[in-house]
């Protein structure tokens, strides 16, 4: 996943983006931007457990 901060000028003044690929989201200013970006790679190398598939019962 590529992941890009950058200042972004609209209609309610300066904002910052957190680009996820073609997906935006906007934040107040930079600080919170970057806030998200930290949590969000925190938990993607977070390990993840796989589910666990059930064993049909035989007998």
């Amino acid at each position: 996943m590529h992941i890009l901060v950058r200042p972004s000028a609209g209609a309610q003044g300066k904002r910052w983006q957190v680009c996820l690929d073609q997906f935006a989201v906007d934040f107040r200013n930079e600080q919170e931007a970057r806030h998200f970006v930290s949590t969000l790679e925190a938990r993607l190398r977070a390990p993840h457990a796989l589910p666990r598939t059930e064993q049909p019962l035989t007998g």
